[in-house]
């Protein structure tokens, strides 16, 4: 039988990072999120960005005190990696791997370079993963509001005895609590993670919207009706699921469309689907897929900007940018956007 897992709140946190200085490494959309949150709650924060990359001044003009990467790891005793994951061994390597004492902690948002070995902890230190269920924005907009966004932890490495109670305080910094905190892997985080971004959330999901506008174009259809039935009209489907799961769906579209669903979604997505799924799940456990990103970023990247490209070039993206302009609430979006991040 399936775990369920346990579900932390407030009530489990304790303040042990108070007075512990935490430094962020990378000022993306999760950093600064982080970085905010954790500042807002009271912790000290410093970032670590490289004095030449757009992050520093970004970081500076939010008023935080901004570091290069070693000297962050220096002067802190908690260590976030929120830079990207294949930027993780070199970081790692070069900033804070020379700079550890014993009893630091080194957290990540997401335990790709644990669990495929980029990154090879020290005995003697903490290793956690918080890890919010949500983008930076949301992360950021959630907590602005007195709300927070679920979090995942896990600990990889007790050195302390309290790397589980870090890991607890450092989500209660972001905010997780305020909603849901969950106990999990780094093994599960990372695996389940991948398999939702390759077979369902990005990958599952643009090919199915292609090939349905596809299949719609070569058999005659305006390209303008294939891209709304096929891409712009998902969003409603997919908040619909968000909001209430596929119980809420139900209750909101047309019984035409339900029919539709119980009819032909089962003829789409079928047991050769399942299997396909399956052989990527076993990828990724087994570590094929990360020897393949390893292996296609040593190269250049040639299959991906190929592949990108593709994508791009894509005529749904021809005739979407054409419509999208006719959209005049997502432009109000994007400006409002916009003012938000320069703020």
């Amino acid at each position: 039988m399936t775990e369920t897992l346990r579900a932390y709140t407030q009530a489990d946190a304790t303040p042990v990072l108070q007075g512990t200085r935490i430094a962020v490494i990378g000022y993306g959309s999760q950093g600064r999120a982080h970085a905010m949150n954790l500042h807002d709650s009271g912790l000290d924060v410093v970032i670590g960005a490289r004095p030449d990359g757009p992050s520093h001044g970004r970081a500076m003009a939010d008023g935080f005190e901004v570091a290069s990467p070693v000297d962050a790891a220096k002067q802190a005793q908690f260590i976030a990696m929120t830079a990207p994951d294949m930027a993780h061994r070199e970081i790692f390597q070069d900033a804070i791997a020379p700079n550890l004492d014993e009893g630091d902690t080194l957290m990540f948002a997401h335990g790709f370079s644990v669990l495929y070995g980029h990154v090879r902890p020290p005995k003697g230190i903490d290793v956690i993963l918080v890890a919010p269920k949500g983008p930076g924005d949301l992360v950021r907009k959630e907590y602005e509001r007195d709300r927070g966004v679920p979090c995942l932890f896990a600990v990889h490495q007790d050195a302390t005895g309290k790397a589980h109670e870090k890991a607890i305080a450092y989500a209660h910094g972001l905010g997780g609590t305020r909603a849901a905190l969950f106990e999990t892997s780094f093994k599960d985080e990372t695996e389940t993670d991948l398999f939702g971004e390759q077979a369902v959330l990005c990958g599952g999901a643009t090919e199915l919207v292609k090939m349905g506008y596809e299949t719609l174009v070569e058999a005659g259809y305006p390209r303008e009706l294939a891209y709304y039935e096929c891409l712009h009209e998902l969003k409603l489907i997919v908040d619909l699921l968000y909001e209430g799961g596929i119980t809420k769906m139900h209750e909101f579209i047309s019984e035409t469309a339900i029919y539709g669903d119980l009819r032909s979604g089962r003829r789409i997505i079928n047991e050769e689907t399942r299997e396909r799924m399956r052989t990527i799940l076993s990828e990724i456990q087994s570590g094929q897929f990360a020897r393949e990103w390893d292996e296609e970023n040593a190269a250049g990247r040639p299959v991906y900007n190929q592949r990108l490209q593709e994508d791009f070039d894509h005529s749904i993206e021809e005739v979407g940018k054409m419509l999208r302009g006719h959209m005049t609430w997502l432009q109000e979006d994007a400006r409002t956007a916009a003012m938000e991040a320069a703020e």
